[in-house]
């Protein structure tokens, strides 16, 4: 029997297609507030990165999470994804 196929998503820093396991997912909650989503299930309109410092700089620079969410998004958020990259990259 043929393996079940895992969902993809894009990642909007480097453009490519990975797992959506693979990725850290952000939501834009429906009363507009952005926030990293841990458990992926977060109601909203979510986007994803690639767990590396590659891509988030890609992705603020292209304002990657502005196009995604079609809309402004604040700093802070890319700052937050900052911690939680560099304690993916550490393994902690």
């Amino acid at each position: 029997m043929a393996e079940a196929r895992q969902p993809e998503r894009l990642c909007v820093g480097c453009r490519t297609l990975h797992p959506k396991r693979e990725l850290l997912r952000i939501v834009k909650s429906p009363d507009g507030m952005v926030a990293i989503d841990p458990t992926g299930k977060s109601p909203g309109r979510g986007a994803y990165l690639c767990p590396s410092p590659e891509c988030l700089r890609k992705a603020r620079r292209q304002n990657g999470l502005s196009w995604s969410f079609k809309g402004r998004v604040v700093p802070a958020v890319y700052d937050a994804l900052e911690e939680i990259v560099q304690h993916e990259e550490d393994g902690t």
